[in-house]
């Protein structure tokens, strides 16, 4: 399985990945209750602030989790404001039913414009600022389709008013997402390997 890749700007993002322990605590914390506060409001519940100790219980545990996706799943939220922007960026393979789930989306997830990545090529970039509803949050989903697996990235922005003085910001990281393979040892005969002197 191919493992995920990004070069996410230092100045914006913080990486959640790889925040162990108390490293990235507070913007993991942040953006897990954020993402708790619109999963309840989306549900249909009275919008109300997620709960502390449940966002601080599932950012003990998220590390962890996505360390053992081992590179399949990519996460950063915003620096200035963590409860603003949490990007997820995650690689699964083409199965017929991940194809069949996605084929049954909604008609407004047709919507979609082109959307290049240098590494990627020509993907689907599909914005959601205002949804219908009025309780889904805005977001931002991004995805390619190399054949044998479906890499997409989704952002979701906490803040109506905010979330288009960031989508730019969102498209400069799905621009450099890529992913990568581990070459073994004889597995191509056009690989040299030099030893270290």
């Amino acid at each position: 399985m191919p493992r995920l890749q990004a070069d996410a700007d230092p100045h914006l993002w913080v990486p959640v990945t790889d925040s162990i322990g108390f490293r990235g605590r507070r913007h993991r914390k942040a953006a897990i209750k954020m993402l708790l506060t619109q999963a309840s409001t989306t549900a249909g519940s009275t919008a109300r602030p997620a709960s502390g100790f449940a966002a601080w219980a599932i950012s003990q545990a998220a590390p962890m989790l996505m360390k053992k996706a081992a590179g399949r799943v990519l996460v950063w939220v915003w620096k200035a404001d963590a409860e603003l922007v949490v990007a997820m960026a995650q690689v699964q393979e083409a199965t017929p039913q991940l194809r069949t789930a996605r084929a049954m989306m909604p008609m407004e997830y047709d919507d979609t414009e082109n959307f290049r990545n240098a590494y990627l090529g020509v993907g689907e970039k599909l914005v959601v600022p205002l949804p219908g509803d009025g309780k889904t949050p805005p977001f931002a989903t991004y995805t390619w389709d190399t054949g044998t697996h479906i890499i997409t990235i989704t952002a979701v922005c906490g803040d109506r008013e905010r979330f288009g003085t960031v989508i730019g910001s969102i498209d400069d990281l799905a621009r450099t997402l890529r992913t990568v393979d581990d070459v073994e040892v004889g597995e191509s005969p056009t690989v040299l390997r030099i030893d270290p002197s």
